[in-house]
């Protein structure tokens, strides 16, 4: 058993970007596979005690892609709980359907409603932290965190834990072809974001890579000059493909699938580890 002073281990996964069928390729890579081989590679870690899926499950927008994201958790075995928030590609509704709303169906007819995984709660308190789940979908490809999302997060922050915002869209640029279809509302993000000192880091999908930088931001407004105290963005691998950062447009790199795992401290500091998984093309 875990000790309680043991820092919480927790792991991200983002941008799965399914199809209808398991077979369905995208550029070139069996996107079910991939998750399938992340997802049993977090199951096996025992240290993990909650999943985060940051956005972007189907390609296709069909309601079969969500029905294999359920079918590929509950083959990998995953116990932890999982919790979830929409990408641009992904449709609230069908995200509460098939992840929350079909599994308590189950749960009535089998009887067996402790056996629940996924989770629709956007504030998880665990320990001594909270973890945001922002929402950041808007009508285009492109991210935008309503004034609804923000006098939320300023309602359920509790100042005395940690904070960790997670969303889809990244709330600073990456320095590619991805960053026209990023946030759009940056300084009004880091406006609110800087009304709550306790916030640790942010992890954000939507890039296809990794990465982390430390967002100083200098906001001008009113005439005069805001300086952000300096916050980490960790970004997220896909467990679909990773996008090429030189190409202009969506390119895959050679690389395998990957996923990310948070180590948060009861003192309250953050450390973060990639795993990479060896890529697999179909022939």
């Amino acid at each position: 058993m875990l000790s309680s002073k043991s820092p919480l281990t927790i792991a991200q996964i983002s941008d799965c970007h399914l199809f209808s069928s398991i077979s369905g390729l995208h550029h070139g890579v069996n996107v079910y596979q991939n998750l399938l081989r992340v997802l049993t590679d977090i199951a096996q870690n025992s240290a993990v005690e909650a999943i985060f899926f940051t956005g972007d499950l189907t390609q296709d927008h069909s309601e079969a892609s969500y029905q294999n994201f359920v079918k590929a958790i509950k083959s990998a075995g995953i116990r932890v709980p999982v919790y979830y928030l929409a990408g641009n590609h992904d449709e609230v509704a069908l995200l509460d359907k098939y992840l929350v709303e079909q599994q308590r169906v189950t749960d009535n007819i089998n009887q067996k409603g402790n056996e629940r995984v996924f989770k629709a709660a956007k504030t998880v308190t665990l320990r001594g932290w909270q973890v945001q789940l922002l929402h950041s979908k808007s009508e285009t490809p492109a991210g935008w965190v309503n004034q609804t999302e923000f006098q939320r997060l300023a309602t359920v922050n509790n100042v005395n834990k940690k904070q960790l915002i997670m969303m889809h869209h990244h709330p600073i640029d990456v320095g590619y072809f991805i960053d026209k279809h990023g946030l759009l509302n940056q300084d009004e993000f880091w406006l609110e974001v800087r009304k709550i000192p306790n916030i640790a880091a942010i992890a954000c999908g939507h890039v296809h890579r990794a990465s982390k930088a430390s967002a100083v931001k200098v906001l001008e407004q009113n005439e005069s000059a805001q300086y952000m105290p300096s916050v980490d963005v960790y970004t997220c691998p896909a467990t679909s493909i990773q996008f090429d950062p030189k190409s202009s447009t969506v390119k895959a790199l050679a690389q395998g699938p990957g996923y990310r795992l948070f180590y948060l401290a009861e003192n309250g500091t953050l450390n973060s580890d990639v795993v990479w998984l060896e890529q697999i093309t179909e022939i």
